[in-house]
């Protein structure tokens, strides 16, 4: 492994062979003969990760409005009650899963597919089979949501997709992880980068973590309450080592390729990895606190959690150190202010799951909201505006324009960061409130319950403001997908009238 290193400056210049007298006009640099490369393997993979993006927006948008009546019904439980499938007992799980497998899942994969090309430096062969994962994968979810809808849900939390479309979703995982490993195994060059580390984790984690509880729950059952600890397993994995693996990969391709340096310590790149890979796979019975569990087995997990505070405190300091001196450009490109925004929030997040791991604190919220603003804040804050960053960065390279708006983009970040900024402090304070009132033996249950009802209201308000980011995101992203972006040699910079004054440093 190698430190990553996003511009790669000619060094001896190739004459072309055409003339035998050099000229200025006759030199092909190494640069140049890479930028053709690039060219190729963006081509190659287009149509697939367009389409994972294009499937991932469209669940986000249905994901997004099933969000609204999940928020809405729990402080208005009359509406809708009429319809026993828009009941707030199955629009939840319905949600949490199209946002989990439809949403984040194909997005992710669809970054992950471009970066593996790009840094396998290998052009994508038979693209159509990888098309033909997406589709799997789009009919693995529809099955399993609808599924959901009309009562077949399996009842454990994140996996309420039925058997049958769990079946689907593994042939669609099968083609998709058979393509990362090939170009992997047919990469040019001995270099193996620090994000490659981490899609190539992820891509091996995430059927050995669904799977492995697949066969826990549903295959070899496991009896009583193991089935809560391997569900909370299953809960925190699936954050950490599929969807944290994503996310940190991409922060860490996108961070030095935006700003024009390579990453700023090998070192800490390696411990961030390995150690992350180490502790993150314990966690997840700290949830289990107080219940009747082996006393080593949730000590031992909340142990791991507070020993994630290593590789946080690692990749916090390379993202750190790699960004001093050019904070100031965060003014300018999208892609570097949503993976930063993201970057802190995983700071943000494991550190709260360090804070909510403690016996005295987990005692104290069990069963609250402040368990959902962890959720939100892990699946939203950290992963998505990272995948946001990565998309602003890798959609124009694919269609060939530019994003047509920068007001929109900015309209987008503010409503993501207030939105989802006010959903985590209104379900985490609200946690706390209703965790107090629960303690309170004075109070009822149905006491303690209306107690959070304000900050419930102030969720579903945070939710428009998510709503809205959406919406104008999707019809940007439209714009683009149809061929009516802008067509420019520099990227859409979030202060166009100052353009000038970083072309130079972008």
């Amino acid at each position: 492994m190698t430190p990553q290193s996003p511009i790669n400056p000619a060094e001896v210049p190739l004459k072309a062979p055409s003339s035998g007298v050099q000229t200025p006009d006759s030199e092909v640099t190494t640069h140049d003969v890479e930028q053709v490369e690039r060219a190729l393997i963006d081509a190659s993979t287009r149509l697939p990760v367009l389409f994972f993006y294009a499937s991932a927006i469209v669940w986000l948008l249905l994901g997004t409005l099933l969000a609204g009546f999940t928020s809405w019904k729990l402080h208005a439980p009359d509406l809708l009650a009429n319809y026993s499938w828009l009941t707030w007992g199955r629009i939840r799980p319905a949600h949490m899963n199209v946002m989990v497998y439809g949403w984040a899942s194909m997005a992710g994969i669809g970054t992950a597919i471009w970066l593996m090309a790009r840094l396998c430096r290998v052009t994508l062969r038979h693209p159509l089979l990888l098309i033909a994962g997406g589709v799997f994968w789009n009919l693995g979810v529809l099955l399993g949501v609808g599924g959901i809808l009309v009562g077949d849900s399996t009842g454990y939390e994140w996996l309420e997709f039925p058997p049958y479309a769990t079946v689907v979703l593994f042939v669609a995982y099968s083609l998709v992880v058979s393509w990362a490993m090939l170009m992997f195994r047919f990469r040019r060059g001995d270099n193996t980068y620090i994000t490659q580390w981490y899609l190539l984790g992820a891509f091996l984690w995430f059927p050995w973590v669904y799977g492995a509880t697949q066969i826990m729950l549903f295959v070899v059952p496991v009896q009583g309450v193991m089935q809560s600890a391997v569900t909370w397993w299953f809960a925190n994995n699936l954050l950490f080592l599929w969807f944290g693996a994503i996310g940190l990969g991409t922060a860490y391709y996108m961070i030095p390729k935006v700003i024009g340096r390579p990453v700023y310590s090998y070192h800490l790149a390696a411990i961030g990895f390995w150690t992350y890979a180490l502790f993150a796979s314990w966690t997840g019975m700290q949830r289990l606190v107080d219940g009747p569990f082996p006393a080593w087995m949730v000590t031992a997990s909340i142990a791991a959690t507070i020993l994630s505070i290593i590789p946080v405190a690692t990749v916090g300091l390379n993202h750190h150190m790699t960004m001093r001196g050019y904070f100031g450009l965060l003014r300018y490109s999208p892609t570097l202010r949503f993976t930063v925004f993201g970057s802190f929030a995983y700071t943000a997040f494991s550190l709260l799951g360090v804070f909510l791991s403690l016996r005295s604190i987990a005692g104290y919220v069990h069963f609250t909201e402040a368990s959902i603003a962890y959720s939100h804040l892990g699946l939203y804050a950290f992963f998505t505006m990272i995948i946001f960053g990565s998309m602003y960065y890798i959609v124009p390279r694919l269609v060939g324009r530019e994003w047509r708006y920068a007001a929109l983009i900015k309209l987008h970040f503010w409503s993501s960061a207030y939105g989802v900024g006010l959903m985590v402090a209104m379900l985490f304070i609200g946690g706390i409130a209703q965790g107090s009132s629960m303690h309170d033996p004075s109070l009822s249950f149905s006491e303690a319950t209306d107690s959070i009802l304000p900050y419930l209201r102030g969720r579903s308000v945070s939710g428009m403001l998510l709503t809205i980011a959406h919406l104008i995101f999707a019809f940007h992203f439209g714009l683009m997908l149809f061929g009516l972006g802008r067509t420019a040699s520099m990227p859409t910079f979030l202060n166009p009238q100052e353009e000038e004054a970083v072309k130079e440093h972008i």
